[in-house]
Protein backbone atom coordinates (compact mmCIF):
# COMPACT_ATOMS: atom_id res chain seq x y z
CA UNK A 1 0.00 0.00 0.00
CA UNK A 2 2.00 2.96 -1.28
CA UNK A 3 -1.14 5.09 -1.62
CA UNK A 4 -4.57 4.23 -0.34
CA UNK A 5 -7.42 6.57 -1.15
CA UNK A 6 -10.03 6.24 1.60
CA UNK A 7 -12.50 8.78 0.21
CA UNK A 8 -12.48 12.08 -1.67
CA UNK A 9 -10.77 13.90 1.22
CA UNK A 10 -8.68 11.33 3.11
CA UNK A 11 -5.90 9.02 1.99
CA UNK A 12 -2.84 7.28 3.38
CA UNK A 13 0.46 7.36 1.52
CA UNK A 14 4.08 6.60 2.15
CA UNK A 15 6.16 9.53 3.28
CA UNK A 16 8.78 10.82 0.89
CA UNK A 17 11.80 13.02 1.53
CA UNK A 18 10.01 16.05 0.08
CA UNK A 19 7.55 15.89 3.01
CA UNK A 20 10.10 16.96 5.62
CA UNK A 21 9.27 20.67 5.77
CA UNK A 22 5.49 20.23 5.69
CA UNK A 23 5.59 17.45 8.31
CA UNK A 24 7.96 19.46 10.52
CA UNK A 25 5.68 22.52 10.32
CA UNK A 26 2.66 20.41 11.24
CA UNK A 27 4.52 18.92 14.20
CA UNK A 28 5.69 22.31 15.48
CA UNK A 29 2.33 24.03 14.98
CA UNK A 30 0.67 21.27 17.05
CA UNK A 31 3.51 20.83 19.54
CA UNK A 32 1.81 22.23 22.64
CA UNK A 33 -1.36 20.29 21.82
CA UNK A 34 0.45 17.00 21.14
CA UNK A 35 2.81 17.31 24.11
CA UNK A 36 0.08 16.30 26.51
CA UNK A 37 0.33 12.69 25.25
CA UNK A 38 3.50 12.34 23.14
CA UNK A 39 6.87 12.22 24.87
CA UNK A 40 9.24 12.74 21.93
CA UNK A 41 8.36 16.28 20.81
CA UNK A 42 11.33 17.99 22.48
CA UNK A 43 13.62 15.97 20.18
CA UNK A 44 12.16 17.63 17.07
CA UNK A 45 14.20 20.80 16.71
CA UNK A 46 14.64 21.24 12.95
CA UNK A 47 13.47 20.22 9.51
CA UNK A 48 16.58 18.01 9.41
CA UNK A 49 15.30 16.06 12.44
CA UNK A 50 12.06 15.42 10.58
CA UNK A 51 13.95 14.49 7.41
CA UNK A 52 15.89 11.88 9.42
CA UNK A 53 12.61 10.51 10.78
CA UNK A 54 11.25 10.19 7.25
CA UNK A 55 14.45 8.46 6.06
CA UNK A 56 14.09 5.88 8.83
CA UNK A 57 10.46 5.33 7.78
CA UNK A 58 11.61 4.74 4.20
CA UNK A 59 14.21 2.24 5.43
CA UNK A 60 11.41 0.36 7.21
CA UNK A 61 9.81 -0.17 3.79
CA UNK A 62 12.84 -2.17 2.67
CA UNK A 63 13.21 -3.99 6.01
CA UNK A 64 9.52 -4.94 5.92
CA UNK A 65 9.84 -6.72 2.54
CA UNK A 66 8.32 -3.93 0.47
CA UNK A 67 5.42 -3.21 2.79
CA UNK A 68 5.43 0.21 4.46
CA UNK A 69 4.86 0.30 8.21
CA UNK A 70 3.86 3.95 8.51
CA UNK A 71 2.00 6.52 6.48
CA UNK A 72 1.26 10.18 6.11
CA UNK A 73 -2.41 10.90 6.63
CA UNK A 74 -3.46 13.21 3.81
CA UNK A 75 -6.54 15.40 4.21
CA UNK A 76 -7.58 17.59 1.28
CA UNK A 77 -4.07 17.38 -0.15
CA UNK A 78 -2.21 18.29 3.07
CA UNK A 79 -0.39 16.17 5.62
CA UNK A 80 -2.71 16.02 8.63
CA UNK A 81 -0.79 13.51 10.76
CA UNK A 82 0.67 10.04 10.73
CA UNK A 83 -0.36 6.47 11.47
CA UNK A 84 1.42 3.18 11.33
CA UNK A 85 2.82 0.13 13.03
CA UNK A 86 5.44 1.17 15.58
CA UNK A 87 6.41 -2.47 15.88
CA UNK A 88 5.63 -5.68 14.02
CA UNK A 89 6.43 -9.05 15.56
CA UNK A 90 6.63 -11.31 12.51
CA UNK A 91 6.89 -14.58 14.48
CA UNK A 92 3.71 -13.91 16.48
CA UNK A 93 2.02 -11.84 13.73
CA UNK A 94 1.36 -8.89 16.05
CA UNK A 95 1.38 -5.23 15.04
CA UNK A 96 1.36 -2.32 17.48
CA UNK A 97 -0.26 0.86 16.16
CA UNK A 98 0.70 4.46 16.83
CA UNK A 99 -0.95 7.60 15.49
CA UNK A 100 -1.33 11.34 15.88
CA UNK A 101 -3.20 14.10 14.12
CA UNK A 102 -2.39 17.81 13.94
CA UNK A 103 -4.51 20.02 16.15
CA UNK A 104 -6.21 21.86 13.27
CA UNK A 105 -7.41 18.55 11.78
CA UNK A 106 -9.27 17.31 14.86
CA UNK A 107 -13.00 16.63 14.76
CA UNK A 108 -13.25 15.69 11.06
CA UNK A 109 -13.38 11.90 11.46
CA UNK A 110 -10.00 11.64 9.74
CA UNK A 111 -8.31 9.38 12.28
CA UNK A 112 -11.21 6.94 12.43
CA UNK A 113 -10.97 6.50 8.66
CA UNK A 114 -7.18 6.21 8.79
CA UNK A 115 -7.18 3.64 11.60
CA UNK A 116 -9.89 1.61 9.88
CA UNK A 117 -7.75 1.50 6.70
CA UNK A 118 -4.59 0.60 8.64
CA UNK A 119 -6.36 -2.26 10.43
CA UNK A 120 -7.58 -3.65 7.12
CA UNK A 121 -4.05 -3.32 5.69
CA UNK A 122 -2.56 -5.07 8.71
CA UNK A 123 -4.86 -8.05 8.57
CA UNK A 124 -5.28 -8.39 4.80
CA UNK A 125 -1.90 -7.32 3.40
CA UNK A 126 0.54 -7.95 6.25
CA UNK A 127 -1.16 -11.14 7.45
CA UNK A 128 -1.25 -10.08 11.09
CA UNK A 129 -3.27 -12.06 13.59
CA UNK A 130 -3.39 -9.38 16.29
CA UNK A 131 -3.29 -5.59 16.27
CA UNK A 132 -2.78 -3.77 19.53
CA UNK A 133 -2.91 -0.17 20.64
CA UNK A 134 -1.59 1.29 23.90
CA UNK A 135 -3.10 4.62 24.91
CA UNK A 136 -2.67 6.79 28.00
CA UNK A 137 -5.60 6.14 30.34
CA UNK A 138 -6.64 9.81 30.40
CA UNK A 139 -6.33 10.31 26.62
CA UNK A 140 -10.06 10.03 25.92
CA UNK A 141 -9.88 11.02 22.22
CA UNK A 142 -7.31 8.36 21.38
CA UNK A 143 -9.10 5.74 23.46
CA UNK A 144 -12.34 6.36 21.58
CA UNK A 145 -10.77 5.14 18.32
CA UNK A 146 -10.06 1.51 19.20
CA UNK A 147 -13.29 1.35 21.18
CA UNK A 148 -15.24 2.52 18.13
CA UNK A 149 -13.55 0.00 15.84
CA UNK A 150 -14.19 -3.18 17.80
CA UNK A 151 -11.03 -3.52 19.92
CA UNK A 152 -11.22 -5.16 23.34
CA UNK A 153 -9.81 -3.36 26.36
CA UNK A 154 -7.44 -5.93 27.83
CA UNK A 155 -5.92 -4.21 30.83
CA UNK A 156 -3.94 -1.35 32.31
CA UNK A 157 -0.15 -1.11 32.16
CA UNK A 158 0.88 0.93 35.18
CA UNK A 159 3.40 3.74 34.74
CA UNK A 160 3.96 2.66 31.15
CA UNK A 161 5.43 5.91 29.86
CA UNK A 162 7.38 8.90 31.14
CA UNK A 163 5.89 12.15 29.79
CA UNK A 164 8.34 14.97 30.56
CA UNK A 165 7.70 15.19 34.32
CA UNK A 166 5.37 12.32 35.24
CA UNK A 167 4.42 8.76 34.46
CA UNK A 168 1.17 7.81 32.74
CA UNK A 169 -0.65 4.49 32.77
CA UNK A 170 -1.64 2.93 29.45
CA UNK A 171 -4.74 1.02 28.46
CA UNK A 172 -4.00 -1.97 26.23
CA UNK A 173 -6.47 -2.65 23.43
CA UNK A 174 -6.34 -5.71 21.20
CA UNK A 175 -8.12 -6.87 18.08
CA UNK A 176 -7.76 -10.31 16.50
CA UNK A 177 -8.13 -11.03 12.79
CA UNK A 178 -11.21 -13.21 13.24
CA UNK A 179 -12.84 -10.52 15.45
CA UNK A 180 -12.14 -7.91 12.78
CA UNK A 181 -13.67 -10.08 10.08
CA UNK A 182 -16.86 -10.50 12.14
CA UNK A 183 -16.95 -6.79 13.02
CA UNK A 184 -16.30 -5.78 9.40
CA UNK A 185 -19.01 -8.09 8.01
CA UNK A 186 -21.55 -7.02 10.66
CA UNK A 187 -20.87 -3.34 10.00
CA UNK A 188 -21.20 -3.76 6.23
CA UNK A 189 -24.48 -5.66 6.63
CA UNK A 190 -25.84 -2.87 8.84
CA UNK A 191 -24.87 -0.31 6.17
CA UNK A 192 -26.62 -2.31 3.45
CA UNK A 193 -29.82 -2.62 5.50
CA UNK A 194 -30.06 1.09 6.28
Amino acid sequence: MLLHKIDEEVSLRMFNEDDAEEFYNLTISSKSYLKEWLGWLDYVESVEDTAQNIKSRLNEYVENRGYPKSFAIIFKGKIAGTIGFNDINRASKIGEVGYWLGEQFQGEGIMTKALNALIQYGFEELGLNRIQIKVAVENKKSRALPERLGFTQEGIIRQAEWLYDHYVDHVMYGLLADEWNKFFVTRNLAKEQS
